[in-house]
């Protein structure tokens, strides 16, 4: 039986050994501060009212000067994922699978929260204040939450087991409240972006959305611990108990397609958006010089498990995303609280460019934010895209190893041409 708000609310502050209980409201709170703090929630969703451009930043540390570097490319924002911080790079680089983090980053294990982190906190405060001081907006996401630890963290196998027990629900809910209760007042913060990527369907028999239907997969894990819709408003509602001005951006479902949109339920909280990524077709996107470049766009793609040949180009793209436009529309969501909060494909790919000139432009037509993966990232070059078309040469892997930002001076870069293109900020 689905639980009421307020039952999962009284449940959170009955938890114990997690945290402190949230500090309890003042009944002698100042008129002028009431006016403050509306002020300070008005400015935090104000943001979001006008289109947003931005990026990732998904390295193996945090990297405070490319807070500088994105500022100087107009990029608006930064979606910011510091579990990877929980290992370097050598880790990210090793195939070994037995190859595990001894802790997680912030929650301490995914086995059982009891806490946050106090040096992983110290760590993400300085990199959010580093951001704050050169002037940069940040939308902070995890990669992991209690029973369901990051994939290349966890042996490289899906940790499921949020999807199975609702106790997993109420211990991610208490994290994130309390993390909100720290970061409720950080300036460069604009957006608590969840769960990165959830995927209650690996959990429960749906996999290829080519071939499957999601209406009657959802209807057969509705207010279950599989139910996605169910596991945001816990977490929601416990936010909101601290922290009533923080937009929060939930991700559909399926790793966040477009496509499962179809069963994602709005939220009642003015300051929710809704976001998915797009790297569609997969088989595209994902090509290297390991699996081979076969395809090229726009081109005819294999997709899905029965390989059905698709034409890909502009406008197969656009309708690939249209569940995201009718869902808004069915729901009157308007386009500022739709993100595009990931997209790209690897830049070696014939025809990356025009990939992402089409996807940019789509997203500019209905006027939803984005934000492409990734900016100088450091754990893989393919979507490094100011290395241009060409691969890294050996200056570039030698300043990794060191820790140094590796050369990116290229002469004719067309897919970093799209980028500066998009990202012009137009009066």
């Amino acid at each position: 039986m689905k639980k009421s708000k307020a039952f999962i609310v009284l449940i959170l502050l009955l938890v114990v050994g997690c945290s402190s209980a949230p500090p309890q409201a003042n009944p002698e709170l100042k008129k002028e501060e009431k006016k403050e703090e509306t002020k300070e929630r008005n400015e935090k969703l104000a943001f979001w009212d006008g289109q947003r451009k931005g990026t990732n930043f998904m390295n193996s540390k945090s990297l405070p000067e490319n807070y500088d570097a994105a500022k100087e490319q107009n990029i608006e924002f930064i979606r910011l994922a510091p579990d990877k911080w929980a290992k370097d790079s050598d880790f990210l680089f090793n195939d070994k699978p037995d190859a595990n983090p001894d802790k997680d980053f912030l929650i301490g294990n995914a086995d059982k929260y009891e806490g946050i982190v106090e040096e992983d906190f110290s760590e993400l405060k300085a990199d959010l204040d580093a951001a704050e001081a050169r002037g940069s907006k940040v939308v902070l996401t995890v990669l992991s939450l209690p029973g369901d630890r990051w994939r290349q963290f966890n042996n490289y196998k899906n940790d499921d087991r949020i999807w199975k027990d609702f106790s997993y629900h109420e211990q991610a809910a208490v994290f994130w409240r309390d993390l909100a209760s720290r970061l409720k007042d950080h300036p460069a913060v604009i957006g608590y972006n969840l769960i990165n990527e959830p995927h209650p369907e690996t959990a429960a028999g749906f996999h290829d959305f080519w071939t499957q239907d999601y209406s009657e997969w959802y209807s057969s894990v509705e207010n279950t611990p599989a139910d996605l819709n169910l596991l945001y408003e816990t977490i929601v509602t416990a936010i909101r108990t601290v922290d009533s001005k923080t937009p929060i951006i939930v991700n559909s479902g399926l790793y966040a397609t477009p496509w499962a949109f179809k069963y994602l339920k709005p939220i009642e909280d003015e300051n929710v958006l809704y976001a998915f990524h797009m790297y569609e077709p997969y088989e595209l996107t994902s090509q290297n010089k390991k699996k081979g470049l076969t395809y090229e766009y726009p081109g005819t793609i294999k997709v899905g498990e029965d390989k059905t040949e698709k034409a890909f180009n502009k406008e197969a793209l656009k309708e690939f995303l249209e569940p995201v436009a009718q869902w808004a529309k069915e729901h009157n969501i308007p386009a500022n609280r739709i993100v595009a909060e990931e997209f790209g494909t690897n830049r070696l790919v014939k025809g990356a460019d025009q990939y992402m000139a089409d996807l940019i432009s789509i997203f500019d037509d209905f006027g939803w934010h984005w934000a492409f993966y990734a900016f100088r990232e450091d754990t893989w070059d393919g979507m490094d895209y100011e290395l241009g078309n060409k691969p890294p040469t050996w200056e570039y892997w030698q300043a990794i190893e060191k820790g140094e930002q590796p050369p990116r001076t290229v002469v004719d870069n067309p897919i970093w041409g799209v980028l500066k293109k998009g990202l012009e900020r137009k009066e």
